[in-house]
């Protein structure tokens, strides 16, 4: 076994050391691999950081409702209680239009424009959480009774928008997928392809071996350790892409996030996600150069 193993070892520096003597199209095939794994691996960050950021909305089903102008906040201080006291209210959160006019300023970059206003635009607001796990039809007769109190002017309840933007990410995602599997498929014709020519250029070789009886599985073994460090070597560069990506990012992001009051910072890959697109790179590598031997050696091995 130690000798199974010692064997196995031997073929693989080897192996390396094949690549070495053509350093350039050796860097070329792994680039292809990198770039290849990059882009999906770039997609997911997106989708990752976009829930991040979005955090709970998939959950949002508060309403807001706006007092009509002439409530003032006594008055809308005790709606809240009222609401409060519900079975069905888990929550009822009062901002007050002077709060709500101060922070629109700071937020908005309208701060001078805002201070020359006559008068306060913005109502009293009350942000109304309902019970979880509240029905469909029980949140919809919520709202409606809402929308009948004399001192509501308007209820808006966003859930529409977040309903959109599920439906969005779960397009992204079938995009995500569709398009890895579709570079898969075109990485395993390329690393094929590397190994078809690789097989050829060593034509000679492979029958010396045959005539003094090597067995089908040694031939073999070189251009699968071939594929090995092409798929390794593609993984790794490609975590170094996505990695430069995101540094050269972070600094314009975290200054956009400061200027929404958010210390918001991009999330990389886990360690998890980096060893799935290493696992990837070096699955495509020995996948598509064992599909290349398996084709291409039988017109040289004899059946």
């Amino acid at each position: 076994m130690g000798n199974y193993f010692t064997r196995h070892l031997q073929v693989m520096i080897a192996s390396l050391g094949k690549l070495r003597e053509a350093p350039l199209a050796a860097f070329l095939t792994i680039t292809v691999i990198a770039i290849t794994l990059a882009l999906p691996s770039a997609l997911h960050i997106v989708i990752k950081n976009a829930l991040q950021v979005t955090g709970g909305w998939a959950g949002a089903v508060d309403f807001s409702l706006y007092l009509k102008p002439d409530i003032d906040e006594d008055q809308a201080r005790t709606l809240a209680t009222l609401l409060d006291g519900r079975a069905d209210i888990a929550q009822v959160t009062l901002i007050p239009a002077d709060e709500a006019l101060a922070e629109f300023a700071a937020l908005s970059g309208f701060g001078d424009a805002v201070d020359a206003l006559d008068e306060n635009p913005l109502p009293h607001t009350l942000v109304v959480r309902p019970l979880a796990g509240l029905s469909a039809d029980a949140s919809a007769l919520l709202k409606q009774e809402m929308d009948s109190l004399p001192e509501t002017d308007i209820v808006q309840l966003d859930t529409e928008w977040v309903g959109r933007f599920q439906s969005m990410l779960k397009l992204v995602r079938r995009a995500l997928f569709m398009t890895a599997g579709l570079l898969g498929i075109a990485l395993l014709v390329v690393i094929g392809n590397t190994i078809r020519l690789d097989i050829q250029n060593r034509r000679d070789e492979i029958e010396i071996m045959q005539l003094i009886g090597a067995s089908d599985g040694f031939i073999r073994r070189p251009f699968l350790y071939t594929g090995f460090w092409y798929g390794l070597g593609g993984g790794l560069l490609a975590l170094a892409v996505v990695g430069a990506g995101l540094i050269l990012l972070a600094g314009p992001v975290s200054e956009l996030a400061g200027q929404y009051g958010s210390r918001f910072s991009l999330s990389g890959l886990s360690a998890k996600e980096s060893a799935i697109v290493v696992g990837t790179g070096l699955a495509l590598g020995l996948g598509g150069s064992w599909f290349a031997t398996a084709r291409h050696m039988r017109r040289i091995l004899p059946t």
